[in-house]
């Protein structure tokens, strides 16, 4: 794998913790960039994640759930306030009926994670199927957007250059699972990242073919039927920078090691076999490198 230096990791990826005042609409700054995807969540309330991204767009109704199988706006945004613009330096968000408690309810705290892409994307066709893709090739992240169109398989580009480790897919026209590809586990298996269940053996929904450097492989039929809109988040490993592999537990108070290489700042871990304590380790982002 080809050496990329990332001089500093928070040009690419950022935390941002704050409380809410209750002030209605506002902005949130200090990221050190323009975010292209925003992972959001109360801290103190028992309220859904929020996820948007450039590619999709701000606005009312274009939030989708992480942890739930709703549509894209279907857990109501409007209602509970949305990221209205992506900013130079973080982004503003409108109030909501229900004063923003995605956002800014008062005295509630808040964690945001931010990716840096490449802004709202440009035409992508290394696939079967065209789609828009901003891709930030230092870190290995990637938004896609397509309509899977006809029923059957197809291949859509990721605009990497290098091929992803991870995939999260989600349909954004309908209700659905996010439907989560792993090297560690292989290509002819996937995991639902909104649920608790075990991986699944299914030979069409990547069509048991890993992902190339130039495009993902799937079956449109498994995703969700023909002529779905989706998105896909695209994650490739990147020396001193981002980690994907797998660990088994040792049921033990001082855990299992896990050697990544760097400092993480962000850390997702799914359980991927009923029944043990193996584990599968999604994605992994150092704070700084100097």
């Amino acid at each position: 794998m080809a050496y990329t230096t990332i001089n500093k990791s928070t040009e690419h990826f950022n935390t941002k913790l704050y409380t809410g005042d209750g002030g209605g609409s506002g902005s949130s700054t200090g990221i050190g960039f323009q975010p292209d995807m925003v992972w959001s969540k109360s801290r103190t309330e028992a309220l859904n994640h929020t996820m948007f991204d450039s590619v999709r767009g701000a606005g009312s109704n274009k939030e989708l759930t992480p942890n739930g199988t709703s549509a894209e706006g279907g857990a109501n945004s409007a209602g509970f306030g949305y990221i209205s613009a992506f900013n130079s330096d973080g982004y503003s968000w409108t109030a909501g009926s229900t004063n923003t408690e995605n956002f800014n309810k008062s005295s509630q705290t808040y964690a945001n994670w931010n990716w840096k892409a490449n802004g709202a994307g440009s035409a992508n066709t290394d696939g079967s199927i065209s789609s828009t893709v901003s891709a930030n090739t230092t870190s290995g992240f990637s938004i896609v957007k397509l309509d899977t169109g006809t029923s059957g398989n197809i291949s859509f580009g990721h605009g990497l250059g290098v091929a992803p480790k991870v995939v999260i897919i989600k349909t954004t026209s309908g209700g659905g699972n996010w439907i989560v590809g792993h090297d560690s586990i292989g290509w002819g298996k996937y995991l639902n990242l909104n649920s608790t269940n075990a991986e699944a053996s299914d030979s069409t929904v990547w069509q048991n073919t890993a992902p190339t450097s130039s495009v993902v492989t799937t079956n449109s039929t498994f995703i969700y039927g023909t002529g779905s809109t989706i998105v896909a988040y695209c994650f490739a490993e990147k020396q001193g920078f981002s980690k994907f592999g797998s660990y088994t537990g040792n049921n033990s108070a001082d855990g299992t090691f896990v050697y990544t290489g760097f400092k993480p700042a962000f850390l997702m871990v799914f359980a991927y076999q009923a029944g043990n304590e193996n584990l599968s380790l999604i994605h992994i982002s150092e704070p700084t490198r100097q």
